[in-house]
Parts: C-alpha cells; structure tokens; sequence
C-alpha cells in the first residue's frame, strides 16, 4: 500500500496536511517536525507509506537511508551552534513509536541541557561473555538472506 488514508504522514506526503518542507524528492520528504525538541527537528519519511523498519524492502531501505547523512549535513550547516546530532527511528508502540509510517528524527544538539535526552540502561553484569554469545547466535540464525 502506498498510501494509508488514514494516516497523517501519508496526508503531509500529499500536501492534504500543511507542512514545513526542508527537502523533497520522489521518494522521501523532510518537514520540521511541529514539536521542535530543539530548533531545527527534521522529520524524514518515505513518500510510500511503510509502518516501520520492519516493512523495509532493500530499495526502499537503500533510497531512504542514503538520503539521510544529506539532510543531516544541512541541518548541521544551518547554524553554527549545532555541536552533533541525534538520529532516531522508533518502531512499535513500546519504541515510543506514536505514528504508525516510518521516520526518522533528526534532533540537532546544541548543548547538553537543551530539550531533548536519551537514557542507555546498563545491564552487562547479567550478560556473561557466553550469555552474550547466545543471544548474538540467535540473532544470526535469523538474518535473511
């Protein structure tokens, strides 16, 4: 399905929904996202209306993600006072995923204490170095082709 009528990022895609636009071509489209965590928070969806990674085909995966050291590079660009950049995609509701069509933010970085933050839980005193090799075993046997 390229489009989803009910879905708002299919409706930006189809200019149905106003949007502010940094970049388009025929498969993705860029817009600042309307909540701004930090000047400049750029959305990047595909123009086909894709869930989430795990919908990805390799073409779709191939034009989205080449097109996003492009979008970051300008944003970085925009203003000087961009000192990095967090890149993220979330997928399924428990991923804080709250629009079911596949983007990606690109939060610029300002300082430590702008509005936007990301916590990593440190859990390696449960993963013994063959706890480890477990799991990495089963992702193995599961990756396609």
């Amino acid at each position: 399905m390229d489009y989803d009528k009910d879905c708002i990022f299919c409706k930006i895609v189809h200019n149905e929904i106003p949007s502010t636009v940094v970049y388009e071509d025929d498969v993705v489209k860029a817009f600042l996202d309307i909540t701004q965590a930090t000047p400049g928070h750029t959305l990047l969806v595909p123009k086909k209306h894709v869930a989430d990674i795990f919908d990805y085909d390799e073409a779709t995966a191939k034009a989205i993600f080449s097109r996003i050291p492009k979008l970051a590079r300008a944003i970085r660009d925009s203003n000087p006072n961009i000192k990095g950049m967090n890149i993220v995609n979330n997928n399924g509701k428990v991923a804080y995923q709250s629009v079911f069509h596949s983007h990606f933010h690109l939060i610029p970085r300002y300082s430590e204490n702008d509005d936007f933050s990301m916590h990593f839980g440190d859990n390696s005193k449960a993963y013994s170095p063959a706890r480890l090799q477990q799991v990495a075993a089963s992702i193995k046997a599961n990756l396609e082709g």
